[in-house]
């Protein structure tokens, strides 16, 4: 009888690493050898319908004819897949990677394999490679096909649009109906036409990737997505059928899901003849028998069966491949079978690491060609996630890994001549689309160069699949998170136009992009002025240019947007828009006289008289006493951003309308960030007039008006820096609400934000990550959530009130180890690094004071409390992340969140850190813009791109004429240094960021700027300690 049972061991309990075996990922190892012998060939057929044949010796493993298919396709995450075929009693069954290839396929000549998807993760930002998502995109159509992928009319006509947009482009009714009848998508299509053609007709503009990925987008929402199907009866010998997913175990009657069963609920999966046998953990609260028996065809199929359940709980739910077992001395008892290759954590930490190189590849059914499936250069990971439609937002940050294949199939014949065929050791020279070649929508497309990190996604999380991504979008972060627009993904979550992604976003750019100006920017430069006063006003300039886009995105674009709808009331567009428009008209004006003035100084006008006009200060002072005339309009800010997160939250058509106009291209931060902009802009103007009274002499012609108006700009501040202060922390509640689950009433009158980041929670599996979300009544521990929306659920909360907090390294063993003892709970957790650990202590212990002095506990924060009194078992459960709100979230397709796997929250969470609401005022007041260049690590030339830092985060345009980035790039985690000489970087200005293997290298116009740039990105990538920042403030938050 096989069987699988989960036991922790006494190590893991703890937290500590095991070396369960040879693990695929553990760099110097080789795989065992190929054996020598007698070759025997395989048909294989692709999911494109092509057929390769593949020589391998007949004694050899099923891992080296998986191995050389993986390496033929340039395939980096294979893991997903597997091959099956039928097997002499003609069951389909999974090839065996251990088992040697001659004793599974009996008669090969007269067998073809099919090399399928075999895993269905339950994110697909998760998957970082285009290709990767290319093949999942092939498998949903043959689905469809073939009746396995059921749906609804609606569902299934959405599903062809994408694929019709992948196979031939932009909308043409006449080329679609062409199209539509000579290839048959669904077996009832003729009806479908209509609707597939209207779907189609939206998607104008969707690049082949960016279908593929609203197509799994749209799948994975469906209850059949990767749904196969094995015939049992129920003990009642009730005809049913019994499926595995990442969840657990799934029974269905018919299509119709009835019953499941979560891998946290089950104890152990065994089979005794035809007899399949779950066993349960003990439970009080539920109905179901401790053994759950299904009656299957015969022993084949229940061992088969048997073996799938065994796979799905590997790869899902481990951490690392299971030791095999060990050869008994006399008697086998039981199957030896076990699950062998990577698990998905494994992958995805892989994939983490970077360092891979992207490979081209061709669509076999596409018309057109994917500008990203075309480039030879190394790509970033969520280059590949991308850009979703308004339906849709999900995106993990992702980052680049190598090829686990260490050699190429050299033996494989062709039968046919593949499409997606690459050389053993090149790439097929395909043509590189031109720089800048325009798409199909008249948009300029640009190639990715360089791989870019996104860890969104344990997920790749990241930089986009942040939507892309672990690791950061996916990763993907999108606009809530300010990694990037929550349209682009990036990844996940990120492709360079639209939100995403995850976890995780990078500069997509490729080098082609634009024009190498190395000695154009030289011969500019020794044009310009070399005075600091005039890089300090160009930079008043720049950042005027960011901040009028920004009022555009409210009094342009939304305002727009809610003319078309009958979405919110009257009154409330009353108070934000009449109070927005005045502001775009006096700073348009504002920008002109400083673009001027600039002008002048540089000499580029007739009316240059040297000394007369190389100043800003009287510029700054006229505007700045006009800007009083109009405080009026400011102090309305606050009120309209109450006024609309109150109507939200009574609405919901409202909150409906917002959430889809945060995933425009144009928001590419949460929509109530830009309601602030106003009050953060007056911070900006005030450190600037500091910079230049500082610079200018007192007997300077400039220096008399730039103190005039740095008075003026003061008094201004310290009317409304109480009201900012109210209003950041207002909008940080609002925002971190939205990436919560279990959750009553976390806005509340007297809260605030305190500090978020990633720890590690001990418990009886050992060291589990968890999000924590500190306040100044109470801590919350969470969970990435299994949802379709990526949200982070709340499995406990520590009221600080009575809490005492001390170090216990020693006592438990675990690097950075803190103990947290509540009134009613304690917890031990531990950080990533001494400095994060003192960090939190040190906000910790703030907040307990704080707590200490008001007026006692806090309410109760969550929507259903878990109870004090469970038992380590209960505990640990309690501790899982929640299967059953996957399973919940795929009933309905109209009624999903936007994915949010690419805010800051999953930015923390996929590279370990955390960030306080210190840091992200300090952020508020280091925002910058500007043309700088960049380099990759392996590129030659620099490309020219329009930066802007913002929440943490970079975001590249094209120029600054763009209305939405391209790309974004989170900072969190990045180190910032200045290049050494051995990596030959021989320009001035020059600074490096880098994140375990992705480096980029910026080089700004002037000493200045270089200052400035270091200044603001050292914000972001390093928090200084609480009283240190204190000391340079006159007043915080707390």
């Amino acid at each position: 009888m096989g069987e699988i049972e989960q036991k922790p061991t006494p190590a893991s309990r703890l937290g500590a690493p095991e070396n369960s075996g040879i693990s695929t990922l553990e760099r110097g190892q080789k795989p065992p050898p190929t054996p020598s012998g007698k070759l025997m060939t395989v048909k294989i057929q692709m999911l494109d319908d092509t057929q390769e044949a593949f020589e391998v010796p007949q004694r050899a493993p099923g891992k080296v004819l998986f191995d050389a298919v993986c390496n033929h396709l340039n395939l980096v995450e294979g893991d997903y897949f597997g091959l099956e075929f039928p097997d002499h009693r003609k069951i389909v069954v999974w090839l065996d990677l251990l088992k040697p290839i001659v004793k599974q396929i009996r008669r090969p000549k007269h067998v073809v394999v099919k090399f399928v998807v075999k895993f269905f993760p339950p994110d697909h930002t998760q998957l970082q490679e285009e290709l990767t998502r290319y093949l999942f995109a092939l498998q949903v159509k043959q689905d469809l096909a073939q009746g396995r992928l059921t749906c609804n009319d609606t569902s299934a006509a959405l599903l062809i649009s994408h694929i019709v947009q992948s196979e031939i482009g932009d909308f043409d009714e006449a080329l679609d109906r062409e199209h539509l009848a000579k290839n048959k998508y669904v077996p009832q299509q003729d009806a479908l036409e209509d609707k597939i053609v209207e779907f189609h007709h939206s998607h104008i503009g969707q690049t082949p990737a960016e279908s593929d990925f609203q197509l799994l987008e749209v799948a994975r929402r469906l209850e059949m997505y990767g749904i196969r199907l094995h015939p049992a009866k129920d003990r009642e010998g009730t005809k049913i059928n019994l499926a595995v997913a990442n969840t657990g175990i799934l029974v269905f009657q018919g299509f119709t899901k009835i019953n499941a069963f979560n891998w946290a609920k089950v104890r152990k999966l065994s089979f005794k003849r035809k007899r399949f046998l779950i066993k349960l953990r003990p439970d009080v609260n539920s109905s179901y028998q401790d053994t759950l028996e299904f009656l299957m065809a015969g022993r084949d199929f229940c061992k088969s069966f048997w073996k799938i359940c065994v796979e799905h709980h590997a790869f899902f739910r481990l951490f690392e491949e299971p030791k095999p077992k060990p050869k008994p001395v006399l008697f086998s008892r039981g199957s030896s079978f076990r699950f062998s290759g990577r698990t998905q954590k494994q992958v995805l930490d892989y994939v983490k690491e970077g360092g891979h190189k992207k490979v081209q590849f061709e669509r076999k059914h596409s018309k057109i060609h994917s500008t990203r499936s075309l480039v030879s250069q190394p790509t970033a990971p969520n280059s590949e996630v991308p850009k979703q439609s308004p339906q849709s937002a999900s995106l993990t940050f992702g980052e680049g890994t190598e090829s686990p294949g260490g050699q190429s199939c050299q033996q494989a014949k062709e039968t046919k001549v593949c499409t997606l065929e690459l050389g053993p050791h090149q790439s097929p020279a395909l043509p590189k689309s031109p720089p800048g070649s325009k798409a199909a929508d008249g948009t300029t497309e640009v190639p990715p160069e360089e791989e870019e990190e996104e860890e969104g996604s344990k997920d790749s999380i990241r930089p986009s699949s942040l939507t892309g991504s672990p690791h950061l979008s996916e990763l993907s972060i999108n606009s809530q998170g300010g990694a990037a627009p929550a349209n682009v993904t990036l990844s996940p979550n990120l492709s360079p136009d639209n939100k995403q992604a995850s976890p995780l976003i990078s500069p997509l750019l490729n080098d082609q992009a634009c024009p190498r100006t190395d000695d154009e920017e030289e011969g500019r430069r020794k044009r310009f002025p070399t005075d600091k006063a005039y890089y300090i006003a160009k930079e008043v300039s720049t950042t005027e240019r960011t901040y009028l886009k920004d009022l555009e995105v409210i009094a342009s674009w939304f305002q727009s947007t809610v003319s078309k709808e009958d979405s919110m009331p009257e009154a409330l567009r009353s108070l934000i828009f009449p109070n927005f428009e005045p502001l775009h008209k006096f700073h348009t004006n504002f920008l002109k006289e400083i673009e001027q003035r600039l002008a002048l100084w540089e000499g580029r006008s007739n009316a240059h008289i040297r000394g007369d006009y190389q100043r800003i200060g009287d510029v700054m002072l006229k505007n700045i006493q006009g800007m009083k005339h109009l405080a009026a309009h400011l102090w309305k800010h606050s009120e309209a951003l109450e006024a609309l997160e109150t109507s939200i939250k009574g609405s919901r058509r409202l909150e409906h309308f917002c959430r889809d106009f945060e995933l425009q291209k144009v928001c590419y931060l949460p929509l109530n960030t830009f309601l602030l902009r106003p009050l953060h802009r007056l911070m900006h103007y005030k450190h600037v007039l500091e910079r230049l009274c500082k610079h200018h002499p007192p007997n300077h012609a400039d220096f008399r008006d730039c103190r005039a108006a740095l008075a003026e700009i003061t008094e201004m501040v310290a009317q409304l820096h109480g009201t900012m202060i109210k209003m950041e922390n207002f909008q940080k509640l609002h925002e971190l609400k939205k990436d919560l689950i279990g959750i009553d009433n976390l806005v509340i009158p007297g809260r605030e934000f305190i500090r978020l980041g990633s720890l590690s929670k001990l418990s009886g599996k050992g060291l589990q990550q968890r999000m924590f979300f500190l306040f100044n009544d109470v801590l919350l521990y969470t969970s990435r959530g299994l949802t379709a929306s990526n949200q982070f659920k709340v499995h406990g909360q520590l009221p600080l009130y009575g809490m005492t907090i001390e170090e216990s390294e020693e006592e438990w063993g675990v690097p950075h180890c803190l103990t947290l003892r509540g009134q009613r709970q304690s917890i031990i957790v531990a950080a990533s690094s001494r400095s994060e650990m003192e960090k939190w202590m040190e906000d910790i212990q703030m907040a307990i004071d704080l707590a200490e002095k008001s007026n006692g506990p806090t309410p109760e924060l969550l929507a259903s409390s878990p109870p004090d009194n469970k038992s380590p078992d209960e505990a640990t459960a309690a501790d899982q992340e929640s299967e059953d709100d996957l399973s919940a979230s795929r009933t309905s397709l109209e009624r999903q969140a936007p994915h949010r796997g690419n805010t800051m929250v999953h930015v923390c969470w996929h590279r370990s850190t955390s960030v306080s609401m210190v840091d992200f005022s300090i952020a508020v007041e280091n925002q910058l813009s500007g043309n700088l260049l960049r380099k990759f690590k392996n590129s030659n030339g620099w490309q020219k791109l329009w930066v802007v830092f913002t929440n943490f985060c970079l975001f590249f345009y094209k120029s600054h004429q763009d209305s939405h980035p391209l790309a974004s790039l989170p900072l969190l985690g990045y180190s910032l240094t200045i290049p050494s000489e051995s990596e030959n970087i021989h320009k001035d200005y020059v600074f490096k960021l880098h994140f375990k293997s992705h480096v980029y290298y910026f080089r700004a116009e002037s000493e200045y700027t270089f200052e400035r740039w270091m200044e603001v990105i050292r914000s972001a990538t390093s928090s200084a300690s609480r009283a240190h920042i204190l000391s340079h403030k006159e007043s915080h938050l707390y």
